[in-house]
């Protein structure tokens, strides 16, 4: 494959920036290779190629400075909105025009990628199975026979099958992460809360979140970085600001389950590879902790056997109510037991998570994080069928717990099996430690030397970490030079890294000025008289930093900026005298929030 035809994120943005190939070009090779995949039940919709290729010819007049994803194609699973595509969620008769994308989906395009199509699933994200859906069952892109894994398989089968090198699932109750094992790519599943699920039709909307399929971790990481941010438009947002990735630590603990609580049913290579697995980890340099995993079962038994399946109940009432025979048979009749559910149940069910949490919080107090298997087995096609609500149950034996105990996860392939069928592993740690999870997947990853997806291609050496030399400043910032932001590539031309997104201590007032490019102007005002302000931490080398700070124009300042968390940064502030005509913003806790709701009047 080689230059001429880059696979992964990284590879493609590279050979743009480069001029070795256009973004129109990487699009046409899209279409093509759908064509020739030849499989009908990957994508629901397919934007027009020509529409697309228009898109990919526009962004490469503007040039790629400041743009991660610069014309990269992207598949978006269809239970998220995206501009120009009905939202289906694979219900025909629940079908939606969206006025607006998702937030996630606006970010990507913020960045440069290029929608080209909306993805099947199991109707209403309920399964991890890959087969409910009146739109037809994706082929697995490892094994034909196989299940594609679900309920996000349009979209891990269009990473695997090399259609694109980044879509979008979603991950309730591993969505997210079973899907990515059967077709031997990466799936991360971030802290609930990272991305923003405005524009996502709901599962459990208490534990949803949207997640990112790639080829490699990096690549996934990547894409987590461009869409992590707080969102108003969400009330189940939270600030969770995204870490770098570091070098494997020294001392890493990793958690295994106790001898004799794994469960595998009955297969025997699935076994031996998860033990294979860990002795990589341990001549990697990690320590194994044996933890109890009775708790995560009984966590997993809960989303199922619990409350949450009214959720689920919820979003489809309506339809159930007026034309029940339009929803898949299996989903019907999980969904309908949640119109059954009482209050007390619910209550008694909340009590229980709450003790089961603070158990999970004790396992990781001397543990960094726990590796598992991304799901005890695989099965066919025509066994799901077969006995479709058993197999699926057990495929969720890893993976129905980790959003009920709010920790994040990454899905990495860990082996090929002799039958052909992929094997992956999981980790699993509490929220926010993401760029943790990415630290030291990456590492895992690049050690099994696996090929990446279905098609043979190698996997390139893990490209270097950006140097931190002790004597980098951090500097803070408040608007145009945000991700994705008109003046970004100011910042990534000196090589700034992007260090973490956090709010300001709640001093602060934001106002629109009257520049061209709009820019914000962040004033310094009476403790706890102001907001807290969102805004983006970059670390720059002295030397850039003094080019940086050297081109700033009034009536822009540097001056120093309280943190949320007490902290004190560098940053950009506003010249007192310059907000005349300026309109105070500070209502919407940030420059992307305001830009975001000004693109909707």
């Amino acid at each position: 494959m080689g230059a001429e035809q880059p696979e992964t994120i990284a590879a493609i943005v590279v050979a743009h920036r480069a001029g070795r190939l256009s973004p129109a070009q990487t699009v046409a090779r899209a279409y093509q290779r759908i064509r020739d995949h030849n499989d009908p039940a990957v994508f629901i919709t397919l934007r027009d190629e020509k529409d697309a290729i228009a898109e990919a010819e526009r962004l490469a007049t503007k040039g790629a400075a400041g743009l991660p994803l610069y014309g990269v194609p992207v598949a978006v699973k269809d239970n998220i909105d995206a501009l120009g595509f009905p939202t289906t969620a694979a219900c025909p008769a629940f079908s939606y025009t969206p006025a607006h994308d998702s937030t996630a989906v606006e970010r990507l395009r913020a960045a440069g990628a290029i929608i080209i199509g909306k993805t099947n699933l199991d109707q209403f994200a309920t399964g991890l199975v890959g087969v409910r859906s009146p739109y037809g069952i994706p082929k697995n892109s490892i094994r034909e026979d196989l299940i594609p894994g679900g309920s996000s398989s349009g979209s891990a089968v269009a990473v695997g099958a090399g259609l694109v090198p980044l879509s979008l699932g979603t991950d309730t109750a591993g969505s997210g992460r079973v899907p990515a094992m059967l077709n031997n790519i990466v799936g991360l599943k971030p802290s609930l809360g990272m991305i923003s699920t405005a524009g996502l039709v709901p599962a459990c909307r208490t534990l949803d979140c949207i997640s990112v399929f790639a080829l490699t971790v990096d690549d996934a990481a990547l894409a987590l970085s461009v869409m992590a941010g707080p969102d108003q438009a969400d009330p189940f947002s939270r600030d969770r600001p995204l870490g770098a990735i570091t070098p494997m630590p020294p001392n890493l603990r990793l958690g295994v389950p106790r001898k004799g609580q794994l469960i595998f049913f009955g297969d025997k290579k699935a076994e031996a590879a998860y033990g294979d697995a860990l002795k990589r980890w341990t001549a990697l340099g990690a320590t194994l902790v044996e933890y109890d995993l009775e708790p995560f079962y009984e966590t997993a038994r809960l989303l199922y056997e619990g409350p949450w399946v009214a959720e689920r109940y919820l979003v489809i009432k309506d339809l159930l109510a007026s034309a029940p025979d339009t929803i898949h048979p299996v989903t019907r009749e999980i969904t309908a037991a949640g119109a059954r559910l009482t209050a007390a149940e619910t209550f008694s069910a909340l009590y229980r998570l709450q003790g089961l949490r603070k158990i999970a919080e004790h396992t990781f107090a001397n543990i960094d994080a726990l590796v598992l298997p991304t799901a005890p087995t695989a099965y066919t096609t025509a066994q799901v069928l077969a006995n479709p609500i058993e197999l699926n149950s057990r495929l969720g034996t890893y993976t129905n717990f980790v959003n009920l105990l709010d920790l994040c996860g990454l899905a990495v392939p860990a082996s090929m099996r002799s039958d052909g069928i992929p094997f992956g592993i999981t980790l699993l740690a509490p929220a926010g430690r993401d760029a943790l999870l990415a630290s030291i997947g990456r590492v895992f990853h690049a050690d099994t030397k696996l090929t990446v997806g279905a098609k043979g291609v190698a996997q390139a050496p893990l490209a270097p970490l950006p140097a931190s030399s002790g004597d980098e400043i951090p500097i803070a910032v408040v608007g145009a030079h945000l991700t994705g932001m008109a003046l970004n590539g100011e910042l990534t031309e000196l090589n700034a890294r992007l260090i973490e997104t956090t709010r300001t201590a709640a001093d602060y007032k934001l106002y629109a000025l009257q520049t061209t490019p709009p820019k914000p102007g962040m004033l310094r005002v009476e403790a706890g008289a102001g907001a807290a302000i969102e805004l983006e931490i970059w670390s720059l080398s002295p030397s850039a930093f003094g080019k940086f700070v050297n081109a700033i124009p009034a009536p822009m300042a540097i001056g120093t900026i309280r943190l949320a968390d007490g902290r004190s940064v560098k940053g950009f502030l506003v010249e007192p005298e310059a907000l005349g005509e300026a309109r105070d913003i500070t209502a919407y806790g940030g420059w992307r929030a305001y830009i975001n709701e000004a693109a909707k009047r």
